[in-house]
């Protein structure tokens, strides 16, 4: 076996080398099986009081006991009552006694008597503050405000009061002008026409002022109020600005 053995290094008896390599490897391999692993990788010691828990058991134990313990009296009671037919003793003939109940009931009265009493010198106790005065003094207060400031007092809302005041002058100026064209234009339709067509065009406008108004007419009109809420916001701006 020795003459087959080839060793790495160099030697001059391959006995010897093939003994003392194969001591070596032993000794490598004794220390590789007990070689400590440096991460412990066992599992975690496990404790018995964690998995059985005895004062659990108990305090179940001890329950239950006691719901035996009120089901066999509840069942004793109902035993009683089928056997008695259920005669239970309800009346309630007792007098109450008690040793201070003369000493409470002086002590309430005094107490409400004090507070009767202090409740009267409270409400007949006058203000030492007069809230008569102090609304005068405002009153002052505001008029002096009003000499120094530079606006007056709800200027916005006195500036809503004069654009709502624009608006409906707006509106009734444009109703008249269009009334007035309406009528310059019959004036004239009339001047132009012989009398038996003018007499017809009146009866024809007599029945159409009797009638509604058409769908024409109202929309010329809500195009004059559209016309006449823009040049409102023309003005509005114009006097903003």
């Amino acid at each position: 076996m020795h003459k087959s053995y080839q060793s790495i290094l160099p030697c001059q008896s391959r006995i010897l080398k093939e003994r003392w390599d194969r001591k070596y490897y032993d000794e490598h391999r004794d220390k590789v099986r007990e070689a400590k692993s440096v991460v412990d990788t066992k599992p975690p010691t496990t404790y018995v009081h964690l998995h059985l828990k005895l004062k659990k058991l108990q305090l179940e134990e001890e329950r239950l006991a006691t719901v035996e313990r009120d089901n066999r009296i509840l069942l004793e009671k109902m035993s009683q009552i089928m056997r008695t037919k259920g005669r239970v003793d309800n009346h309630n003939d007792y007098i109450s006694r008690s040793l201070n109940k003369e000493k409470r009931r002086r002590e309430l009265i005094r107490v409400t008597q004090e507070n009767q009493e202090i409740l009267k010198r409270i409400l007949a106790r006058e203000p030492e503050y007069n809230h008569l005065e102090w609304d005068k003094e405002w009153e002052e207060n505001e008029n002096f405000m009003d000499n120094v400031s530079r606006y007056p007092r709800d200027w916005w809302e006195l500036e809503k009061q004069e654009q709502e005041m624009r608006k409906q002058e707006l509106k009734e100026r444009r109703k008249k002008d269009s009334k007035k064209s309406k009528s310059k234009k019959r004036t004239k339709s009339r001047e132009e026409k012989s009398p038996e067509a003018r007499e017809e065009q009146e009866e024809m406008e007599e029945k159409d002022e009797e009638r509604p108004e058409d769908k024409h007419e109202d929309k010329s009109e809500e195009k004059d109020e559209d016309k006449s809420e823009e040049e409102t916001k023309a003005e509005e701006a114009a006097t903003t600005g």
